[in-house]
């Protein structure tokens, strides 16, 4: 079967997952708020002050969060205390653990600070480094220049 990009100029990118899952995830805050929901963070005046951003931008974009199905707000209270919710993620959410961390990869190598990255996810059974790979449905690692894009039952074709 032809790879789909020899004839780019006979279909539509309008029905695009990249372009979708940009509308979810795509802003800088919600990226670094998925960092954090990854790493365990839960409260809301924590991501308050490990995202940086202000408490009313902070609780716009956690409503969008969880209305996109990415996180789901639990309530808690503790002892003396009004209820409060905290936020957990979805599988939705979990889900973005790779893109997190080949994002994380990408910058530790392509936007370095001078002192190193400032964290290095290992696993915790052996101690190595957690790197994204791109890998087919068979296992085998994949570069850029061994991907064929074909049709999907999704695309659009120009008139």
């Amino acid at each position: 079967m032809a790879d789909l990009r020899d004839d780019r100029d006979s279909w539509t990118s309008e029905n695009c997952s990249v372009a979708r899952a940009m509308d979810i995830v795509g802003g800088r805050s919600t990226v670094l708020i998925m960092r954090e929901a990854l790493l365990g963070t839960r409260r809301f005046d924590d991501f308050v002050r490990r995202v940086g951003v202000g408490e009313p931008a902070m609780a716009a974009r956690l409503k969008e969060m969880v209305t996109a199905g990415l996180l789901e707000r639990i309530p808690y209270r503790e002892p003396g205390q009004r209820t409060r919710h905290e936020y957990q993620l979805t599988q939705k959410g979990r889900e973005l653990l790779p893109v997190i961390t080949a994002l994380r990869n990408w910058g530790d190598t392509w936007a370095p600070t001078e002192t190193g990255p400032s964290v290095i996810a290992t696993h915790h059974d052996c101690g190595e480094p957690i790197r994204a790979v791109l890998r087919c449905a068979a296992g085998h690692e994949i570069t850029h220049g061994e991907i064929d894009i074909t049709a999907g039952p999704g695309l659009v074709r120009r008139d």
